[in-house]
């Protein structure tokens, strides 16, 4: 049985790789012929045509293949996720054209994640971190939607540079996976969305034509990345055996480095008396580009090893 359902997520997950290929790139060619391009400007990390449908192509892909199994009558996960998760992406690709206002996209990620609290996604308990277990229902409600605008804005400002966020979300999605005792009710969606992620690294870091994930794919993941935070923190999941940790804490791992890279950027914009949703270059993305000289794909790979690094002695620290 166990052969069977890894064969049938192989061949799913080739499915949905291939699928990927053609449908960003079919996208992109829409976009190319009706030049719609992303604009750079000096706080750009890139001075090539590109356009901003990565997430229109990771969304269109786990669409299809949810509708594939929809009509067969199969649900390999709870289809009702696509509401939550074409209401951000709808957002994103909404402000990659028409620049919208960050109030109005905060207004929309809160009633987004209401749905979400309504579907069973909701913080009720932490597990005894700093010795709060469940706490009342208002409560749990309103550190819900907090937590969801900053997971998903911490997922939105790392999209800077090539790779990253992309790299971030499939860390995420594969700890989740590696650490449960068995196969969530997720774990299909999982499947789908690392496989429609992967033809972006071949996009990304394309010298010409490159596909960018544009805030409809950077909200998009951040959702599902709340999504599968909420998940972790619900009594339905389960660490391998000889495994203990604080399920809020393990949360907390798993996003370390967005998180980190939110809260800086957070204070050193508050200090200078600027708003703290005004884009700037003070990431930390672009202190290793500018270490780097400009390249993505070392700033890349040393983030991802000094985060999986710093989260190795952590974790090792808290695990018993």
């Amino acid at each position: 049985m166990k052969l069977y359902l890894y064969t049938m997520n192989l061949n799913l997950l080739l499915v949905t790789l291939i699928l990927g290929i053609l449908v960003h790139y079919g996208v992109q060619r829409v976009f190319i012929f009706y030049r719609k391009f992303d604009d750079y400007n000096h706080r750009s990390s890139h001075n090539t045509l590109a356009t901003r449908t990565g997430g229109i192509g990771v969304f269109t892909v786990v669409l299809l293949i949810s509708i594939f199994y929809y009509i067969k009558g199969v649900e390999v996960f709870d289809y009702s996720l696509l509401i939550p998760l074409g209401i951000m992406f709808i957002v994103g690709v909404y402000d990659d054209f028409y620049h919208a206002d960050f109030k109005l996209k905060f207004f929309l990620q809160i009633i987004v994640a209401k749905i979400l609290i309504d579907q069973g996604f909701v913080i009720s308990n932490y597990f005894g971190l700093f010795g709060v277990y469940e706490v009342p229902r208002i409560l749990a409600q309103l550190s819900t939607i907090f937590v969801f605008l900053v997971v998903i804005n911490a997922i939105n400002f790392i999209d800077g540079i090539d790779g990253l966020a992309i790299s971030q979300v499939i860390k995420t999605l594969a700890l989740f996976e590696l650490f449960s005792i068995s196969d969530s009710e997720i774990s299909v969606l999982s499947l789908l969305i690392i496989g429609a992620l992967l033809p972006l690294y071949y996009f990304n870091f394309k010298k010409k034509k490159k596909i960018f994930l544009g805030d409809g794919g950077s909200l998009l993941l951040g959702t599902i990345v709340m999504i599968y935070v909420l998940s972790i923190l619900s009594g339905n999941y389960q660490f391998k055996p000889g495994l203990s940790v604080n399920k809020t804490l393990f949360s907390v791992l798993i996003i370390l480095y967005p998180l980190i890279d939110l809260l800086r950027v957070f204070i050193l914009r508050i200090k200078a008396g600027r708003s703290p949703f005004i884009a700037d270059n003070n990431h930390i993305h672009h202190k290793f580009l500018i270490v780097f000289h400009g390249s993505h794909l070392k700033s890349l790979c040393s983030i991802m090893i000094v985060e999986l690094i710093v989260v190795g002695l952590l974790a090792k620290s808290f695990i018993n």
